[in-house]
């Protein structure tokens, strides 16, 4: 039997990874949990800081929803794309990936199938949050160009913290354990300049929000979309970002051949 050529597999690598996205939509768009936490918890988070905190809160000139929307898409995103290490660790104990293994797929489908569906959910909430908060009174000022490059850093942040994520899965041993191993995406935003500036935090806790990869993430994205200065925040967000998502995958691949050897 003769070998296929490099361009086949890659054919064939990107077919069956179209196969595991469609999958994974489809088990989305079934899972009323998920689709509660895809739709619901931003709407929810945004009007919670919106109008049960923005009152008290003194950012500067403008109006708090428009200093506040940027970090509640980072940390909505966070939130999303933890869930793909809660269903990596789902399919692992459920057996379905061992039936994967008796198919003619290849094997890194498993894992792009399920970043690439986090990478779809994640924009479909992002583009929910800024549509309500525009009916709240969000106003920003980017033209398409700056539209294009936020929505490109968003991207890059929801991908880094999957792959992230799906290593994540692959260690854990249950999904609860992966629920549990993912509380980090959820606490960083809070630590940062999502909700107030870093400037505003004690000395100690200044100096950690100054210099964790979600701050720089959350500054170019808001200075891409209200025109606030971003300094050299644009190059630490591509640097993180890229940073995360090749440790990510190298760990998630090295682990899911570790943990589907025979």
């Amino acid at each position: 039997m003769t070998t296929p050529s490099p361009a086949l597999r890659a054919l064939r690598t990107v077919q069956d990874s179209g196969a595991m996205l469609d999958r994974n939509l489809r088990h989305t768009l079934r899972s009323p949990d998920t689709m509660i936490m895809t739709i619901a918890l931003p709407v929810v988070i945004l009007l919670m800081f919106v109008y049960v905190f923005g009152g008290a809160m003194n950012v500067g000139p403008g109006a708090y929803i428009d200093y506040v929307v940027p970090g509640i898409i980072l940390l909505c995103a966070g939130f999303g794309a933890a869930t793909t290490a809660v269903s990596i660790s789902t399919d692992l104990a459920e057996g379905i990936v061992d039936r994967f293994r008796t198919m003619a797929i290849a094997r890194s489908a498993v894992l792009t199938g399920h970043v690439a569906e986090s990478l779809i959910r994640n924009l479909i909430t992002t583009g929910l949050v800024i549509v309500v908060a525009i009916a709240l009174g969000f106003r920003p000022t980017a033209e398409p160009l700056r539209w294009l490059a936020a929505l490109g850093v968003i991207a890059m942040f929801v991908l880094a913290l999957s792959w992230l994520a799906a290593a994540l899965g692959l260690i854990a041993r249950n999904p609860e354990a992966a629920n549990g191993f993912t509380f980090s995406f959820m606490f960083l935003p809070y630590v940062s300049s999502a909700f107030v500036p870093t400037a505003s935090m004690p000395s100690w806790l200044h100096a950690f929000a100054e210099n964790q990869p979600v701050t720089p993430v959350i500054e170019t994205v808001r200075g891409l979309l209200m025109g606030t200065p971003i300094g050299d925040s644009a190059l630490l967000a591509v640097l993180w970002c890229a940073g995360i998502a090749v440790v990510g995958y190298l760990a998630a691949s090295a682990l899911f051949r570790r943990r589907t050897r025979i």
